[in-house]
């Protein structure tokens, strides 16, 4: 790729993912094995000898008083100390032996999250835990982003083209249309295994075997203990995933407040100018193509709902990118959401209400769509609208448009993947999801009042 060797950076694939084993205090170790988030098998290694099973039950000691053990002299902390983001950072630093984090512009995103989740996310002591690592493994991904760069001027020199940014509301079809125009031979996509490694192992291949045997192990762990989940969502862990997953690691990311109750990191995202988050989005894509020389040539198609919050950054950052906007009636899309959330937030905080997760984000995406709308009145000739029920009962044929909109005529090899993976997609079904609106404290009226602005494809 260079013409020399990869670098060797320090060994992170225990430290990265998992961190050094703490020994839990005794009482701890009585209770027995908890359970893990089922987010979590996205961003940490499981252990191999843990089972579904012996993880079933979950800790309920409130995490305000969660025991650090004798590392810390069996003194009790707080939310607050163990989220202190000077000690993420430090622990970062010490974990993966780098310590150039380059241009620090993160720390006020990552501060603004640190706060909301000591204020109002009511972790519980297992969700606690599980952040900071998380916290920890992103920050660590930082470093090695800029170590790989530094001993790899070339990555930075990787052309890279989007062709379309899928979004539109969760629950909208996007996730089917994203990975059938992934199919296509003259097009690329964020892979699952990737996102969560986006760093080469030291010594790995470039097949990046145990990346990928460890996001297999994940995926299959995540199904033992979270069997319901596939009702909601297909996992992939060597398909396509949303490039979101990357913006993780910049902290400007929807994710942190589908994942935790964090309102007031949401109404910071909003407001927030994202422009050297995506810059970075830009740099994680170069480190995957330059990893990957089959990928040379083809441009990417890229998907998630948060690219809503940022869709003029989105078309200045990629040049002749368009935005494949998928639609559907928020009165659906709204309640599907809520319930998915729902059972993530539930994984780190024990105090969840339904009907709070339902108002916000009700709030949130009608607050994001009017954005959306004035956006797409300046700038309408990057838009492509696509409709949920139309992808249901053609998908091959809306991919097919999809792709002309893009300026790639479908061809045979084309619709040959395409017709490859709808048929492993019926394979893989999931069953019925169950829910109301009302369970999340809304209702058809309310939402048709709240999003009575909002037109499909004219928005």
């Amino acid at each position: 790729m260079d013409g020399v060797a990869r670098p060797r950076p320090p060994d992170h694939r225990e430290q990265a993912h998992r961190g050094p084993r703490r020994r839990r205090p005794a009482h701890d170790r009585r209770r027995g094995a908890r359970s893990r988030p089922r987010q979590l098998d996205r961003h940490v290694r499981p252990h191999q000898r843990h089972r579904a099973a012996a993880l079933a039950r979950r800790d309920r000691t409130p995490a305000a008083t969660l025991p650090r053990g004798a590392d810390r002299g069996g003194r009790v902390t707080t939310v607050s100390e163990t989220l202190r983001v000077d000690d993420l950072l430090a622990t970062a630093r010490q974990r993966t032996g780098l310590t150039d984090f380059g241009d620090e512009w993160f720390v006020e995103p990552l501060t603004v999250l640190t706060t909301a989740l000591v204020d109002e996310a009511r972790l519980s002591a297992l969700g606690l835990e599980l952040t900071r690592r998380r916290l920890t493994a992103l920050l660590a991904d930082r470093l090695r982003l800029r170590a790989l760069q530094r001993a790899h001027p070339s990555t930075q020199e990787q052309e890279v083209r989007v062709a379309a940014e899928i979004c539109g509301l969760p629950r909208t079809g996007s996730t089917l249309l994203h990975r059938l125009l992934a199919a296509s031979p003259r097009l690329t996509s964020t892979l699952s295994w990737e996102t969560s490694y986006p760093i080469p192992f030291p010594d790995e291949g470039p097949a990046a075997t145990e990346r990928k045997q460890r996001a297999q192990d994940r995926a299959k762990l995540f199904l033992e203990m979270s069997p319901e989940f596939a009702d909601i969502h297909t996992i992939e862990w060597d398909g396509p995933e949303e490039d979101v997953i990357l913006l993780d690691r910049t902290f400007t990311s929807m994710s942190f407040d589908s994942f935790y109750r964090v309102p007031s990191y949401g109404t910071w995202l909003r407001a927030a100018d994202q422009t050297r988050a995506y810059r970075e989005l830009r740099e994680w894509l170069q480190v995957l193509q330059w990893q990957d020389p089959t990928r040379a040539g083809r441009p990417w198609v890229l998907k998630s709902p948060h690219h809503l919050t940022a869709v003029d950054t989105v078309l200045d950052t990629f040049a002749g990118c368009k935005i494949v906007m998928t639609h559907r009636s928020p009165v659906d899309a709204v309640p599907s959401y809520a319930s998915m959330v729902v059972s993530m937030t539930k994984q780190y905080s024990d105090e969840v209400d339904p009907a709070a997760v339902g108002r916000y984000w009700s709030a949130r995406f009608a607050a994001t769509l009017r954005d959306f709308a004035a956006v797409r009145r300046r700038r309408p000739d990057r838009f492509v609208d696509v409709h949920f029920a139309t992808v249901l009962t053609d998908p091959r044929a809306q991919a097919v448009r999809v792709l002309g909109e893009l300026g790639i005529a479908a061809d045979g090899a084309d619709l040959a993947a395409f017709d490859a993976y709808l048929a492993r997609n019926r394979a893989q079904r999931h069953g019925s999801h169950s829910y109301t609106a009302a369970d999340f404290g809304l209702s058809t009226a309310q939402l048709e009042q709240d999003f009575a602005f909002y037109q499909e494809g004219a928005s």
